[in-house]
């Protein structure tokens, strides 16, 4: 009996931890392929800590090859998704042309930043959703305080200390309260620069930010951050940076070297290059199940989704209501999925994904932290080490969890890093300028 052809197209959560499973649960009769164009996993909720030193990047990231073994991985980005046909365009970064055939699809394509047509956003902002944007936010932060000290133009040294981070999500929060409590620890080494001198601003266009947290802890992070000398401006939004002038909708103005784009994100475009039925928000319909569907409710067969780019029911909530974009969510249906397609290729019944989130935590710097577990509000210290706990306990393989352990131990003992290595993103620059002369 010829074994089942599946193709997983994405190698973040949902693509990793459906492989896992279906590797375990159908065993020999099917043939796993996962495409992605990083060879690697990144577990998101350890950029923060990565960007600010306190681990290794490297293990924020999951190995595909190294964890998926007898699964086929393929490095690739997808063009277009040809249900009918079950086929799947897709390109390589040297331009090889992909065509891959298959019996059932796994759509596991996650999201991307949702940015918006702000003047000069695309041309000077930097993102912060993969680790190799951490490692150049934190090179980035470190350059410019290395800069600014070595610097007598007070106008310069100003816009150079300036940082500026758009949305007040959890990805914004972490990443500002990490690399702002990093970059205070850096000055230690710059007697020249004031501490008075760094400057750095939240940009919130909603009324409060951690949303999803509720209004009092929202506040209570605020007030803890505006208490450490940053500044957070909530209902203000980014109208323009153009070479890092930037413009805000309270009327305030000024230059700024470093614009982060954290406000949200929206599903992968290469949805709209498909046959596939969407919703409102470009996101792949889902039944409970997991299974595709049409907005009416019929299955498209041989089609599956979750995580960020799937509208997947929240049976927790009364109807209509939809799973959030969570690491929680994407986890617990990747594990689902794989066990449902694993009983419909046996014939069995398919079961419904339900999950109540346990909770929510939050980092804000070292040994600083919000969180909301199971109704239970913890602040401070407490807080940030539930923070590292869960998500020590969460991020896959006993390899990179030992890492990470090991990373948090020596910080422990030893300052953290503090070395920026900026020109990692020219490395040809100095055998340049040697051939030159």
């Amino acid at each position: 009996m010829p074994r089942t052809r599946i193709l997983i197209l994405g190698g973040g959560y949902v693509g990793l931890y459906t492989a896992l499973t279906l590797r375990r649960t159908a065993g020999k009769h099917v043939d796993i392929t996962v495409l992605d164009r990083r060879a690697y996993m990144t577990y998101q909720p350890f950029l923060p800590e990565a960007a600010a030193g306190s681990i290794e990047p490297r293990h924020a990231v999951v190995p595909l090859r190294k964890e998926l073994s007898g699964v086929r991985v393929i490095q690739g980005k997808v063009s277009r998704i040809r249900h009918a046909d079950r086929t799947i365009d897709a390109t390589t970064d040297f331009g090889d042309e992909l065509h891959l055939e298959y019996d059932e699809v796994i759509l596991a394509l996650g999201s991307v930043a949702r940015t918006l047509p702000i003047p000069g956003l695309k041309e000077f902002a930097i993102g912060f959703k993969y680790v190799e944007e951490a490692i150049n936010l934190r090179n980035r932060v470190l350059g410019r305080i290395a800069r600014a000290a070595s610097t007598d133009n007070p106008r310069l040294r100003k816009r150079l200390l300036t940082f500026v981070f758009v949305g007040g999500g959890f990805a914004g929060i972490e990443a500002f309260g990490e690399t702002e409590d990093m970059a205070k620890a850096a000055l230690r080494y710059y007697p020249e620069i004031d501490p008075a001198e760094l400057r750095f601003v939240m940009v919130e266009a909603m009324g409060h930010i951690l949303p999803e947290m509720g209004p009092d802890m929202g506040e209570y992070t605020a007030t803890q951050m505006r208490a450490r000398g940053t500044e957070v401006l909530m209902g203000t939004k980014l109208e323009s940076c153009v070479e890092g002038y930037v413009e805000l909708s309270n009327g305030d103005s000024f230059e700024a070297d470093t614009v982060v784009w954290t406000a949200g994100v929206k599903p992968s475009p290469v949805l709209n290059h498909s046959d596939l039925p969407l919703g409102p928000k470009g996101h792949v319909i889902c039944s409970p199940t997991l299974e595709v569907t049409t907005p009416d409710g019929e299955v498209v067969p041989g089609a599956w989704a979750a995580g960020d780019c799937a509208q997947v029911p929240d049976l927790a909530k009364p109807q209509p209501a939809y799973c959030a974009p969570t690491a929680q969510h994407a986890v617990r249906q990747a594990r689902h999925m794989g066990r449902n397609l694993t009983r419909h290729l046996r014939g069995r019944p398919l079961k419904e994904y339900s999950h109540k989130p346990i909770g929510l935590v939050a980092s804000l710097g070292l040994n600083k932290g919000v969180a909301d577990v199971f109704g239970v509000k913890v602040r401070g210290w407490p807080a940030w080490f539930m923070h590292r706990t869960y998500h020590l306990m969460q991020i896959p393989t006993f390899n990179r969890k030992t890492r990470v352990a090991l990373d948090w131990t020596a910080a422990a003992f030893f300052r953290r890093d503090l070395v920026s290595m900026g020109r990692l993103h020219d490395p040809r620059r100095a055998f340049v300028e040697a051939a030159d002369s």
